[in-house]
């Protein structure tokens, strides 16, 4: 009973863990994961086009649910760039950035997000994070961080530029709008800017986002913003995430559909990549399926109370294990914190001027950029290149949903072409190896003699309908093209042969059959022997031709060879069984 109730409630698994050193520890990693995500709520919700108090609502709301039904006990969910980039571009084809109906469309969206994940995680399918590269989060958003700094220009030159209809019409726009170009803005953004960036290098232990803000706000208020044109972000109501209902209409939904699906999509990819990175560290393992349903619970509940879609945030992760946290407690005090610095400090946002959140939306986009990683996957490897390219691109010309789908799409396809082509390796027997006598070597790697009349394989990976064609070819070739009708599987590298991949062993066993000669397999798994049963594969091939041990294969093959005088004349006498005919 107490088993089902964990599966039901994880959090059963963590409680018992705490202590008071874990109290304390998880405090600590609390405060400064609420002093984080303040000003980065409020600028991932101007990116997302919400009033800047929905991204401090969603860091209030998902990171609880998320800890308390997650798996990971570190990962810290919320607001998020890429997902905030998503929700934008999702909506603003439908109704205008902060306007109630764009607001309410959101939280349909979120909703929906929320329902593709919980039933994600329901049906036990996190396994499919693992076909999905992490590339494709990398080219994401690069590609993003680059679309944001592009949508964040006019409130950084005080330019009135419209947003055009795509990435280069809007840089277009700006630049045909400079004439309405403002240095007092320019000014409080870039020292905004600046500032933070020379916090996070020489003081990286100080709030660097909070006291950029707080510097560009004092900025503006020394020099007269207002008196000069620059626009202030407006005060954040100080109370605590209201109740709120998504739309639920079928125009709706069926509208947002598509576009919450590649949501929930980048959201699990983001979670589940995240917390593994993390839990690598900490050894903690870390079940995909049921970040699914934390992830999915998160959104489905945060849509009730004002918050838009969310994930597994990096910084924000890597912060709070950094900071020392046990437990997914610290998650729960930093929503907590943040509640009481919104209710006491929200009226101050008033003078929190428009060009320093746009040096704060700056440095967030710059640090989604990882150089490091991208010149990684450039060096080396060409399908990982592919993938990077093909979602940077897409990011930037297409549709942002589109290009989650393509770029997960291109994964998967690199993915089976790499399964769909195992490795088919001949063997031969080395007879001078220094310490066994007649083990099976790579003949590509030490050239060996073969024997004429057996052809001994490894085939590496599965044997299922991907990859029948190259496998069918390589073993007919050798019985067609090299005159080898007895051909033995070395199966200790099979890890699947499904019903298609039976039958075209079969055809080949009753081809080599008709030839003379015949199909065998040696050190095949019990999982694979027992699924080859069940398809009366061994059956219909014969079971004598299957071995646990290459001595009875060699054995057996031993004696056909006598039987069918292949061996009385043969010069090669490669294997160490090659002696005069046995006496039966």
């Amino acid at each position: 009973m107490s088993l089902n109730l964990k599966i039901i409630f994880p959090f059963l698994a963590w409680l018992p863990l705490i202590t008071k050193d874990t109290l304390r520890a998880d405090f600590v990693a609390g405060i400064t994961g609420a002093v984080i995500v303040l000003p980065q709520g409020v600028a991932f919700a101007m990116i997302a086009g919400l009033p800047p108090q929905y991204g401090l609502y969603t860091a209030m709301v998902t990171p609880v649910i998320a800890a308390l039904f997650g798996s990971s006990r570190h990962l810290i969910s919320g607001p998020t760039t890429a997902i905030s980039i998503v929700v934008f571009s999702a909506i603003s084809g439908y109704a205008s950035p902060g306007t109630p109906e764009f607001v309410s469309m959101a939280l349909t969206l979120t909703f929906l997000a929320g329902v593709y994940q919980f039933a994600f995680g329901l049906a036990r399918m996190g396994m499919l994070v693992n076909f999905v590269s992490h590339t494709v989060v990398v080219g994401f958003t690069a590609g993003a961080a680059i679309l944001i700094v592009t949508s964040q220009m006019k409130n950084v030159l005080g330019v009135t530029a419209e947003k055009g209809d795509s990435f280069l019409h809007t840089w277009m726009n700006l630049w045909a709008a400079m004439d309405s170009f403002n240095s007092y803005v320019f000014l409080i953004a870039a020292t905004t800017l600046a500032l933070a960036l020379a916090v996070k290098r020489w003081m990286p232990k100080i709030p660097n986002l909070l006291l950029a803000l707080i510097a560009g706000s004092t900025l503006s208020f020394v020099m007269g913003g207002s008196e000069h044109g620059v626009k202030l972000v407006g005060e954040i109501p100080a109370h605590l995430p209201p109740l709120s209902s998504p739309t639920f209409s079928f125009t709706t939904i069926k509208m947002l559909a598509p576009e919450a699906f590649a949501v929930a999509l980048l959201g699990l990819i983001e979670a589940v990549s995240i917390s593994r990175s993390i839990a690598a560290k900490s050894h903690q393992r870390i079940d995909s399926s049921q970040e699914f349903i934390g992830q999915g619970l998160s959104n489905l509940v945060g849509s009730f109370f004002s918050s838009y879609a969310g994930s597994g945030s990096f910084t924000r992760s890597g912060v709070n294990y950094a900071a020392g946290a046990k437990t997914p407690l610290s998650a729960i005090f930093a929503a907590i914190f943040l509640m009481g610095i919104v209710l006491l400090i929200a009226p101050l946002t008033a003078y929190l001027p428009l060009a320093a959140m746009g040096g704060v939306i700056l440095v967030v986009a710059i640090n989604l950029i990882d150089v490091t990683q991208i010149k990684h996957v450039l060096v080396t490897s060409k399908s990982e290149t592919a993938i990077l390219l093909t979602t940077f691109f897409s990011t930037l010309f297409l549709e942002l949903e589109f290009a989650i789908y393509l770029g997960v799409l291109l994964s998967l396809i690199i993915f089976l072409a790499r399964t769909s082509f195992p490795e088919i390796v001949t063997l031969a027997p080395d007879m001078d190896h220094r310490y066994r006598k007649n083990i099976l070597t790579d003949v590509t790697t030490k050239p060996l003699p073969e024997c004429p009349h057996l052809k001994i394989v490894r085939i590496d990976m599965s044997i299922y309908f991907g990859s029948l064609n190259h496998i069918e070819k390589k073993l007919y070739d050798i019985s067609e093209k090299q005159g080898v009708q007895h051909i033995l599987v070395m199966g200790a590298g099979i890890n699947l042969v499904d019903l298609s991949g039976s039958e075209m062993l079969l055809h080949l066993a009753q081809h080599l059959e008709e030839n003379g000669g015949g199909l065998y397999f040696c050190g095949l798994k019990p999982g694979v022997y027992q699924s080859m049963a069940r398809a009366h594969l061994i059956r219909d091939i014969k079971n004598w031709h299957f071995f646990d041990e290459k001595k009875d294969a060699m054995k057996t093959m031993q004696h056909l060879m006598w039987k069918q005088n292949k061996c009385e004349n043969c010069t090669s006498r490669v294997f160490r069984e090659c002696r005069p005919k046995p006496t039966d």
